[in-house]
């Protein structure tokens, strides 16, 4: 089946590239020109992943990407100008997965994107059944792409569920974050600014698995190393 994206951004030209080149790789692109029109199109419809520009009309981009996140664990990449760090590290604490800087390169997007739909796609197509894991009250489901905790479901974004599927599935191996980056993200050669999305998912994955995120009991922090998991 061809993967499905939305496009939203409000200057017109970039848009019309992207969607061309998207197209090219027999992928199917709506398009949206501000925020509202994105909320809507993300309720009514369903996604393989969402590129979604920070500066948007009438609605901007982290708060429909907040909003996205109460109904939808869509992959969501921001696109954000050059240089805006925080605009960045706010993107992925509001829910987003990854971003692109502009100006950018059609091609750097279009493998961004393609990385990102293959870590998310049907794992469980490797393994019918899916495997699950159990360790103390945390409960992961393959199959459903589910996280539990005593019993209740953990609201996970797409790749926050990726991440700890990894380090879930390989305890105790102690990953660097340029590993994670390859990994989940599909990075090939990380900028050092890119670390940075690493740390905040960690971050946002502990506040919503841990009891206690500072002391935590599942993903733990090897000091100058990276994470691993410990059940």
């Amino acid at each position: 089946m061809a993967k499905r994206v939305l496009v939203v951004d409000d200057e017109k030209l970039i848009v019309k590239g992207i969607r061309f080149s998207l197209e090219q790789d027999d992928m199917e692109v709506d398009c949206a020109y501000d925020g509202e029109e994105a909320l809507a199109l993300a309720r009514d419809n369903t996604y393989d992943i969402i590129l979604l520009d920070l500066m948007l009309p009438k609605v901007d981009g982290l708060s429909v990407c907040q909003q996205i996140r109460e109904f939808s664990d869509v992959p969501i990449v921001m696109l954000t100008a050059k240089g805006e760090d925080l605009d960045k590290i706010l993107g992925l604490e509001y829910g987003a997965d990854d971003y692109i800087t502009k100006p950018f390169n059609i091609l750097e997007v279009k493998a961004r994107l393609k990385a990102i739909m293959r870590r998310t796609a049907s794992k469980p197509a490797q393994d019918k059944k899916g495997k699950v894991v159990r360790s103390g009250d945390l409960v992961l489901e393959q199959e459903g792409r589910r996280v539990t905790i005593a019993g209740r479901e953990v609201n996970l974004t797409a790749k926050e569920y990726d991440l700890l599927e990894l380090l879930v599935f390989n305890p105790n191996k102690v990953y660097s974050r340029e590993n994670l980056l390859n990994l989940v993200w599909g990075y090939e050669t990380p900028g050092p600014g890119d670390v940075r999305t690493v740390d905040v998912h960690i971050r946002r994955l502990r506040e919503k698995i841990e009891e206690n995120p500072s002391e935590p009991k599942f993903v733990h922090t090897k000091w100058g190393v990276g994470y691993y998991f410990q059940g």
